[in-house]
């Protein structure tokens, strides 16, 4: 088992396996009358993490499914990493998980039993790690290998944090390096070096807690994890959302060291193109800002990314105490600001 590569039975890889946002757009269009569910406090009209039911309690029920294609060959770490990013969404919303079912395809001709058994073993023990059962779920008979989790959660009402809430003024943070679509295609290609190898599994496994204490400040108006579509896809799904504009300062984005050493390799995913073409038209560059860098940056496909969180700059204080509580001490200063609606949705500047 030792010697399976697992990405090698797969054509895409982790969040990088997301459909292009046009494509997506074209597949959700739908001519049916939806009927209105009152208790629906976040469904498919808003392009958010989870659906929110509220449960006439004061509390809402968080549910999401996510799941994945291997970025990692190691079929123990590939579990524990789809499960640390099925889990995301609950903690994106300002939520706390507390269930999950598994959800596995597999190609039984090619791979064998037991290194499945590795990848459900993997997901376990972050369910584990997250404080949840994992309590059963489905599989089936597929020409790639699937691994991922349909994820339940709670929390008060009032902690809700959608991604399209930000207010003109708030502050951007985010909170994980961006560059794992980069690793992750040098690791596939057999660029990647074992120390960045080692670095890449360490983000791709941190689950993002932080979330469920963000959602009590008041001051956070609105939240999502950066995943598929890069960050330039989810704060223009927070912009739109909000009617705003972002600004965000190109160098004070956090990146993966080997992130720009391995795009010198070619080591660009097919997605990165995909998420610029769907999103460059509403993206502006200032003076000085290196544009072929960010053009590779920005849409890089993160799996089980960070939070990228827009606060009032009042809350500033508490949003930095939750993250140094929880270890994001190298991740407290802002990235950018919310601003009244432009030209553009998202200026770069240095």
């Amino acid at each position: 088992m030792s010697e399976v590569k697992l990405t090698q039975f797969s054509h895409g890889g982790g969040c990088g396996c997301k459909i292009a946002p046009a494509v997506l757009d074209s597949i959700l269009k739908s001519a049916t009358i939806q009927p209105d569910y009152p208790n629906l406090l976040v469904g498919n009209s808003s392009k958010d993490d989870a659906a929110i039911y509220d449960l006439g309690n004061g509390t809402a029920l968080i549910s999401t499914t996510d799941f994945f294609m291997p970025i990692v060959d190691d079929p123990y770490q590939f579990g524990r990493i789809a499960a640390a990013n099925a889990i995301s969404d609950v903690y994106a919303m300002g939520g706390k998980p507390i269930m999950a079912l598994a959800i596995l395809g597999w190609p039984v001709d090619k791979l064998s039993p037991e290194i499945a058994r590795e990848v459900i073993e993997g997901g376990r023990s972050k369910c584990l790690e997250a404080g949840i059962p994992l309590a059963g779920g489905h599989s089936i008979d597929t020409t790639e290998p699937v691994f991922g989790l349909s994820v339940n959660g709670l929390a008060p009402i009032a902690n809700i944090k959608k991604n399209n809430a930000a207010a003109e003024g708030d502050i951007l943070f985010l909170t994980k390096p961006l560059g794992v679509g980069i690793l992750a295609t040098a690791q596939k290609r057999g660029l990647l070096e074992e120390a960045d190898l080692a670095i890449l599994i360490n983000q791709l496994n941190q689950l993002n807690k932080a979330g469920e204490a963000l959602g009590g400040i008041k001051g956070v108006h609105a939240m999502t994890d950066v995943t598929g579509f890069g960050l330039i896809g989810h704060l223009m799904e927070m912009s739109e959302g909000s009617n705003l504009s972002a600004m965000i300062s190109y160098g004070k984005i956090p990146l993966l060291p080997a992130a720009v050493k391995l795009l010198a390799q070619k080591s660009t995913p097919d997605a990165t193109f995909r998420n610029w073409n769907a999103y460059s038209s509403q993206v502006s560059f200032g003076k000085g800002v290196d544009v072929m860098q960010a053009f590779s940056i920005l849409p890089d496909p993160q799996t089980n990314g960070g939070l990228l969180i827009a606060a009032d700059p009042a809350s500033i204080k508490e949003v930095q105490a939750v993250l140094n509580a929880f270890g994001l001490n190298g991740f407290t200063e802002p990235i950018g600001t919310m601003v009244a609606a432009g030209e553009k949705r998202i200026v770069v500047d240095l």
